[in-house]
């Protein structure tokens, strides 16, 4: 009998989920052997001083922060001479970034991408690095993570019902990148103080490693025009008579399956939904990245669409009259548009005591939490009635958003490059 590598990944998988000491020491094999073999191919490979690798979700999409500091070096003529690397998963479809000559692109995983990363002075990730890499001490790991975190990190979760990883790996995790990059990139005061906590940058005394400088993500928001959201929203193709609810939720810890990887069971009825908003609204649904599930909404043809794979996320807020989400760090960005948010928190409990834990009061978020279908309905249907950009938003917006003015990117690169 044959087995191809994704049948015994399947079951590789299926078994480490079930036998932690098992799957540690697995994991233990693989990246020692994996850091070997990445220093026995780069060791010799020159550093280039004006060379730049970014990487956006492991090369799943051009967007964040590195696509907003890649955007504006190429806008600047001080940094004319450099050269710029992109880590994508599909190079067909990332060919466009070859139209500059200064930019070249490479596969995720792949040699390439190996020799990339050992010639380049500054790597820039908005993502955790592979356990089995490591930058040279003459190399510039930049840490810039992506989004202001709502619910607890790193070394700040208590509890975790996290199928693939304990607590202990989880830390490990963490630790390990700490010990890798160079900076890590906060948008506030108050990312600055859970961000040294969840890495253990205090304990550690690594406080130093902290940039406090806004979210070159967020420029974009800031800066962009009423012509610039028109277009965007023509090109995603909504007509001009309706209005966008941007449903947005976040993974589950303890949704996750051998097979799969994660996935996302939606809690609501879109027939009702239907029957209820189509007249005015369109829904543009959006998954976490980890999420593998694949959903079929032929059955809402002209109503509700799947915009997972869409890769910038900032056009879908500016396209949004309003956002729909629960735990999801992007209610932080989206809330530099003082546009409405609501809260579908249909699992609070749950995911508050069990599953991850949260740093912000909810009492604070600038929109109304609900439970059920019913009073989402309801709040979607009044919104006019309700919102306003009043004091407990602009309080909202002081506190997590100061530091986004729309100039992040270049603070980033005038203080990194």
């Amino acid at each position: 009998m044959s087995f191809s590598y994704q049948t015994i990944r399947t079951k590789v998988m299926a078994v480490a989920e079930k036998n932690v000491p098992l799957r540690r020491f697995m994991r233990f094999c693989m990246r020692h052997l994996q850091s070997l073999r990445y220093h026995l191919r780069t060791g010799r490979i020159p550093v280039n001083e004006k060379k730049i690798v970014f990487n956006s979700f492991n090369g799943r999409s051009y967007s964040c922060t590195p696509k907003a500091v890649y955007e504006y070096m190429l806008s600047c003529k001080e940094y004319k001479d450099y050269q710029f690397v992109w880590v994508v998963r599909d190079l067909k479809e990332y060919r466009f970034l070859t139209h500059n000559p200064r930019t070249t692109i490479v596969k995720n995983k792949s040699r390439a991408y190996e020799r990339a990363l050992a010639s380049a002075k500054y790597w820039i990730f908005n993502y955790k690095i592979y356990d089995y890499l490591s930058p040279r001490k003459e190399q510039i790991y930049v840490q810039c993570w992506h989004g202001t975190p709502l619910k607890k990190l790193g070394y700040d979760i208590k509890a975790s019902d996290n199928a693939m990883n304990s607590i202990p790996e989880i830390r490990y995790k963490y630790r390990s990148d700490a010990k890798k990059f160079r900076y890590l990139l906060s948008p506030s005061p108050f990312a600055t103080e859970k961000f040294l906590s969840a890495w253990n940058l205090r304990k550690t005394k690594q406080e130093d490693k902290i940039l406090e400088l806004g979210y070159p993500r967020d420029d974009a928001l800031l800066n962009d025009t009423p012509d610039d959201v028109q277009r965007i929203r023509e090109s995603i193709g909504i007509p001009s008579d309706k209005k966008v609810l941007l449903y947005m939720p976040t993974f589950r810890d303890d949704q996750h399956t051998a097979e799969e990887g994660y996935t996302y069971s939606i809690p609501l009825d879109f027939d009702e939904l239907q029957a209820e908003l189509s007249d005015e609204w369109i829904i543009l649904f959006r998954a976490h990245y980890l999420v593998a599930s694949s959903y079929d909404f032929a059955a809402y043809d002209g109503f509700l669409r799947d915009m997972s794979d869409y890769d910038d996320i900032n056009d879908l807020y500016l396209a949004a009259d309003v956002l729909v989400t629960d735990y999801s760090s992007g209610l932080f960005d989206y809330a530099n548009l003082r546009r409405p948010m609501i809260f579908y928190m249909y699992d609070l409990s749950l995911y508050q005591n069990d599953v991850r834990g949260f740093y912000v009061n909810l009492e604070e978020l600038p929109g109304p939490i609900v439970k059920t279908q019913e009073e989402l309905l309801e709040k979607v249907k009044d919104m006019d009635q309700w919102f306003s950009y009043d004091e407990k938003y602009q309080k909202f917006n002081e506190k997590y958003n100061a530091l986004n003015d729309g100039k992040a990117s270049q603070r980033l690169a005038s203080r990194v490059f």
